[in-house]
């Protein structure tokens, strides 16, 4: 495989990134997979969180901003028309996950990060217009820090990692087929579980199904568990760990934690199509992979290619969460900065945020 710098003027902005040469099996054409979907109003920044009314083609979008500018829940047709907007403030919103169930849409609020005493997973009507009333569902629970990773070195040597209790910031969600919630905590290192979401008295009990050092992380983005996506049978739970480039899967019977994949950079959102693979956003890879049963990356989609003149990154820029819907892949472009140097990284200079789909390839 060969990769080749080059350096380009897009829209009077210089844009570093890579070319692909034709040997690069794995990655098609580029950019030129990614569609643009849908823009966000203007003000509202950082798209993270998303999810698909599948009967309707309705997609939902949540921002992940610190301010100033507010964040929203985003309700948008099957077409990237902007239907509705609910405001939450000041509070970032992370995952979000449909229910078939009961036809709305629940929302991973960290609301910690914040300095509120309770992180929650939260839930709104699906046809939501801008006064629809918020439901807390549940509260997701303080345990701490999991236990230190000991990491083998080639020399034999060892290396311990111990974690900070941190806050509790739930992220991820996804739904059984008989209506229970998993829901990841990416501080903490674990994921917990909601039984009967829909149906369960409010604030309904949270139980922790697995916590564990391989679900925390030391690494950048400072993300553990995040991503989730369950095996057709129900059996495997599959977790990204964003810091630690890696694709985990959960045995659900005996709470086993094992890699599943390696060297996913910045490994977010995943989902399962149609044919069985595992598709992750590789947020700082700006790119989405598909991974094969056996953990192996056998198809890679998209790039970064610069920035557009009305201020929206061309291409994928900081994936960081998926949704299928029939054939196609709708992707949030989080496009958010991470490091506190000026001038580093293309982000700083999108001022228009952007949702994009990329059409799913045969298997």
């Amino acid at each position: 495989m060969k990769k080749i710098a080059v350096t380009c003027v897009v829209a009077g902005l210089v844009a570093s990134g890579p070319v692909w040469s034709d040997d690069d099996h794995r990655r098609r054409g580029g950019d030129d997979d990614v569609q643009a979907f849908a823009t966000l109003p203007a003000s509202v920044r950082f798209p993270e969180g998303i999810t698909a009314n599948p009967r309707t083609g309705e997609i939902f979008v949540a921002t992940f901003d610190f301010g100033p500018n507010s964040n929203k829940l985003l309700r948008f047709s099957r077409h990237g028309k902007l239907i509705a907007s609910r405001d939450f403030g000041g509070t970032p919103l992370l995952g979000l996950a449909f229910n078939r169930e009961d036809r709305k849409v629940y929302i991973a609020n960290p609301t910690m990060l914040t300095g509120a005493p309770d992180s929650k997973i939260q839930r709104i009507n699906a046809d939501f217009d801008e006064t629809t009333p918020i439901v807390d569902v549940a509260f997701i629970p303080k345990i701490g820090a999991p236990a230190p990773r000991v990491a083998g070195n080639p020399d034999g040597s060892q290396d311990v990692i111990t974690f900070g209790s941190g806050a509790a910031v739930p992220n991820a969600m996804v739904f059984d087929s008989k209506g229970g919630l998993y829901v990841s905590d990416s501080f903490q290192g674990a994921v917990f579980w909601i039984d009967n979401a829909a149906g369960c008295a409010t604030p309904c009990p949270v139980t922790t199904v697995v916590h564990d050092p391989l679900l925390a992380t030391a690494g950048f983005p400072p993300f553990g568990a995040n991503g989730l996506a369950l095996s057709y049978d129900g059996n495997t739970l599959f977790v990204a760990n964003t810091g630690d480039d890696r694709v985990l899967k959960v045995d659900l019977a005996t709470k086993a934690v094992t890699v599943f994949a390696e060297s996913i950079n910045g490994a977010d959102g995943i989902a399962f199509d149609d044919d069985g693979r595992l598709w992750v956003a590789e947020n700082q890879n700006d790119s989405v992979a598909a991974l094969n049963d056996k953990g192996r990356v056998v198809d890679r989609l998209g790039e970064f290619g610069g920035i557009r003149r009305d201020g929206s990154p061309r291409g994928l820029l900081f994936p960081a969460s998926i949704v299928i819907v029939d054939d196609w892949m709708y992707v949030t472009n989080l496009a958010l900065p991470l490091t506190g140097a000026a001038g580093d990284e293309p982000e700083e200079d999108v001022t228009l945020y952007t949702v994009s789909r990329i059409r799913i390839p045969s298997h």
